[in-house]
């Protein structure tokens, strides 16, 4: 369920015109439904009615700061795995207590500086790390609350990049080393463990390694109980999938998934976290793109746009397919034929679309790229030069620019010619 539908022949973002902002801050952008973003909140926590709950949404799905106080407000936490992540969810106003950090390769600096701020809760990736943390703490005279990231080794039939609970992953302390992991940081000064964590995974949609992966934490827990540690809360992580094709079967909805977990879950009598991103950031969020050229070479059909993979990798990354609309509705009645949508990236591997049917197309013409709200923005790049596109949010009749793109002298300044190279003159 998303809010960008037709009205009159033009694609709208809630109740504003997609065009209207294409004048304004040129293309390509990304625009963002805040009626989307609350949607697919409420619907998942609600979900939990009754329970003892703090979703902490994955901030690596879209870190815009408008994105995070549009959640925040509604009672969101925010899960972290950086200091950079850290500083926009306190930027944005969500409170210390509702963060927490996860992420294989914290520093010393960055638990140092998520301890000062008072965070929720660490999410422990190894026995160094945990090490670590205990000396950081301790210099301070602090305690810290942390859960391990345990890995189940249970497979979440996912693209390979994006499962994270194999034992080949890099992920997490494995399932049988947790016992042993608990009492040695039981016994460590400044360290109170007192949660368990596991994720396997990003777009699941198949409830069944869910489903094996809270058995062995319910299982996990109760061990740990019986070895004396006070388990207070199970941050079962997120991965739950979204529908990127429209002619797919959706995959399941949140009220699935939560009577998955309170049925692997019920008897745990502890506040249960999550880390959902991609399901409520991806179907919030459209990148808007204008085409350039088309071009016909070898019976080959490619639309040229000015949106390009390092505006939005997904695609040449994972293979991923993202629905392409027509911004004006009349193209849906034109005849459609394959074509490559590619942008201007100097690469074989800049495409945003494979021999996808579509309608002919002008130059002129705008393409909403759809469900690309997560993972997108946050992963663009300067490749070839290119600047950074503008992000907006649209909000019932309004809408703003929560980041606008750059200039080139912007985008040069920050670099700097070395004194030895600044003193040669070319010569003519």
């Amino acid at each position: 369920m998303h809010h960008f539908a037709y009205r009159d022949g033009v694609l709208h973002a809630e109740n504003v015109s997609v065009p209207a902002i294409a004048d304004a801050v040129g293309t390509p952008f990304y625009c963002y439904s805040t009626a989307t973003l609350q949607r697919h909140y409420r619907v998942f926590s609600e979900a939990f009615e009754g329970r003892d709950i703090l979703v902490c949404y994955s901030i690596k799905a879209n870190s815009n700061l408008a994105v995070l106080r549009t959640l925040g407000v509604l009672g969101a936490g925010m899960d972290v795995v950086s200091e950079g992540e850290l500083r926009r969810a306190l930027a944005a106003g969500i409170p210390a207590e509702r963060i927490v950090f996860s992420g294989v390769g914290k520093t010393e600096a960055e638990i140092a500086h998520a301890l000062d701020e008072g965070i929720f809760a660490f999410n422990v990736e190894s026995e160094a790390e945990l090490r670590a943390m205990s000396e950081v703490a301790s210099a301070k005279a602090l305690t810290v609350r942390i859960a391990f990231r345990v890995n189940p080794d249970v497979d979440a039939k996912t693209h390979h990049k994006i499962a994270t609970g194999r034992a080949g992953d890099k992920f997490g302390v494995p399932w049988d080393d947790a016992p042993r992991l608990y009492a040695l940081a039981r016994d460590l000064p400044g360290i109170e463990p007192c949660g368990v964590h596991m994720h396997i995974g990003s777009q699941i949609t198949d409830l069944a390694p869910l489903g094996n992966a809270f058995t062995l934490m319910a299982e996990l827990v109760g061990t740990l109980r019986k070895a004396g540690h006070r388990i207070t809360f199970a941050n079962v992580g997120g991965g739950l999938g979204v529908p990127y094709h429209d002619d797919v079967e959706p995959p399941p909805r949140p009220e699935v998934y939560a009577a998955t977990v309170r049925d692997k879950l019920a008897n745990l009598d502890c506040r249960l976290l999550f880390e959902p991103g991609r399901m409520i950031a991806a179907n919030a969020g459209i990148l808007v793109a204008r085409v350039i050229y088309e071009k016909r070479t070898s019976g080959k059909r490619f639309v040229i746009i000015d949106a390009a993979m390092n505006d939005l990798i997904r695609p040449t990354l994972y293979d991923a397919h993202h629905e392409i609309w027509p911004v004006r509705e009349e193209k849906r009645a034109e005849p459609y034929e394959p074509a490559d949508v590619v942008g201007p990236i100097c690469e074989s591997s800049d495409y945003l679309a494979k021999e996808r049917p579509l309608p002919p197309f002008a130059p002129g013409d705008l393409v909403a790229i759809m469900t690309a709200g997560a993972y997108g923005a946050v992963q663009s790049s300067q490749y070839n030069s290119r600047l950074l596109v503008p992000e907006v949010l649209v909000n019932g009749d309004d809408w703003a620019e929560v980041r606008r793109r750059p200039d080139y002298d912007e985008m040069l300044k920050i670099e700097r010619m070395p004194g030895w190279l600044a003193k040669i003159r070319f010569s003519q």
